[in-house]
């Protein structure tokens, strides 16, 4: 990477850590605090306070990614930023479940994640994109990571309301970080990271696309539904303080990260991939068996923990680069695009099934709801065609004519290695899904040209 590319990955990562940092702080506390500290708390409106900004962030995202195209990247993202803040603030200020329910609504509109992406393709070249992404997406693992100690810590020296007040300061500080981040001469429409509208039809229809789709709703949905009941769980059942329950979170999350880099660094094989998937669902389903039959016991409930983030990390390693390289050539975007729909909604649904189960049922019932959810997951991997994993690769060839690019398109297809060519004449680029075993680079380099 270039020195300006360093810059504005760092800086583009960092914005996109303070808001997550934000959100994640909430996630371990917010149960405990709403049924003993804020008026008209029932278990339905805990878990939906947990998971309401999963709502409102599924359906502002592709309009916030689109206003940018228009309106250009850093005033959305500054715009984000705000209501994002003004979310945190009507929580921090609200005594009942009402208004903390209403902030998490306020705080997900503030959709910036699709605009943050679109101007880290902005200020990346092609080569370099598949860096920047994945540099973006390791912060992000690092901040939940983080926040889930922090939470519990800080809760216990500024409260709840004080955290609210904290994640708003942080979202303030992002417009602040913009400022490091350069302006792209233009902004444009980049296929391989932002949702394209008339691409939707396909990528929903895709059967591989949906099933991994169907993966990160479920993941996202447990993951939330654990938090309603694990932190009750902890000081209900096993009468461990909110203000200790780091001592738990930060052994968990650290040796979770050593179960999880064998299987990941496993799956770089592609024919182990689909069973490196089936053990890390295994991994959540024996989790949930734990969390079930031995939430009363400390260590249990911390065994299960562990099992649960094992394979909780090695899926949220595994799920978007899998995505990827499904997707059809031109449309990596969109379909990036409806998977984290497809999460956000899982995160609110999560939240809300969470908190009905517990109050109607017990807290027995959330984990075998999540179980018999992980098990359906489970047997859609084990019955379906492994699909076929191939690399996305971005190749600038210029201008075309629109009689031109489909001729193209078919020079391209046949050279050694290159399994689908999609040239966009107006853009001026060739999407490309490649074998890398087999592709002759020196062949594809011919068509390409070099960036103005």
């Amino acid at each position: 990477m270039t020195s300006t590319e360093r810059r504005a990955v760092g800086a583009l990562a960092g914005i996109f850590g303070l808001r997550l940092l934000g959100l994640f702080l909430i996630l371990p506390v917010l149960a405990l605090y709403a049924e003993t500290s804020l008026s008209g708390a029932t278990p339905l409106l805990i878990g939906l306070a947990l998971g309401a900004y999963g709502l409102t962030q599924a359906l502002f995202q592709i309009p916030f990614g689109m206003l940018s195209d228009r309106w250009g990247r850093k005033p959305l993202i500054v715009t984000g930023l705000i209501i994002f803040a003004l979310g945190s603030a009507v929580a921090a200020v609200s005594d009942s479940m009402y208004g903390v329910i209403l902030g998490r609504l306020i705080q997900g509109m503030g959709a910036i994640a699709a605009v943050v992406l679109a101007l880290t393709a902005d200020l990346t070249r092609e080569e370099q994109r598949t860096k920047a992404m994945a540099l973006i997406g390791v912060s992000i693992g690092l901040v939940f990571m983080l926040s889930m100690v922090l939470g519990t810590v800080l809760s216990a020296w500024v409260g709840v309301k004080g955290l609210f007040w904290l994640t708003m300061a942080l979202a303030l500080s992002g417009i602040l970080v913009l400022y490091w981040v350069p302006t792209p001469v233009a902004a444009r429409r980049h296929r391989d990271v932002q949702l394209v509208p008339a691409q939707l039809a396909k990528v929903l229809g895709n059967p591989d696309l949906l099933r991994l789709d169907a993966g990160i709703f479920v993941l996202h949905l447990t993951l939330t539904a654990m938090f309603v009941a694990v932190p009750l769980a902890l000081v209900h059942e096993d009468g461990l303080p909110l203000a200790a329950h780091w001592k738990v979170y930060l052994p968990v999350f650290v040796l979770s990260v050593t179960g999880m880099v064998p299987l990941v660094i496993l799956s770089a094989r592609k024919h182990l991939i689909q069973r490196i998937f089936l053990v890390a669902i295994a991994l959540l389903l024996a989790a949930q068996a734990l969390f079930y039959f031995g939430h009363r016991q400390l260590p249990w409930l911390v065994f299960a923990l562990w099992v649960f983030f094992v394979g909780f990390n090695t899926l949220e390693a595994l799920l978007p680069s899998t995505i990827s390289r499904v997707a059809p050539a031109d449309s990596k975007g969109t379909a990036m695009g409806v998977y984290n729909s497809f999460q956000f909604f899982g995160v609110f649904l999560g939240g809300t099934l969470g908190g009905w189960l517990y109050g109607a049922m017990g807290i027995g019932a959330v984990f075998q709801a999540c179980g018999v959810l992980i098990l359906f997951w489970a047997i859609i991997v084990m019955t379906a065609p492994a699909p076929r994993l191939l690399d996305t690769r971005l190749l600038r060839v210029g201008p075309q004519t629109e009689d031109g690019a489909p001729v193209l398109a078919k020079r391209l297809v046949a050279i050694t290695g290159v399994v689908e060519a999609i040239v966009i004449a107006e853009e001026g680029m060739a999407y490309l899904k490649v074998d890398h075993k087999e592709l002759d680079g020196d062949a594809l380099q011919q068509f390409g040209v070099a960036a103005n």
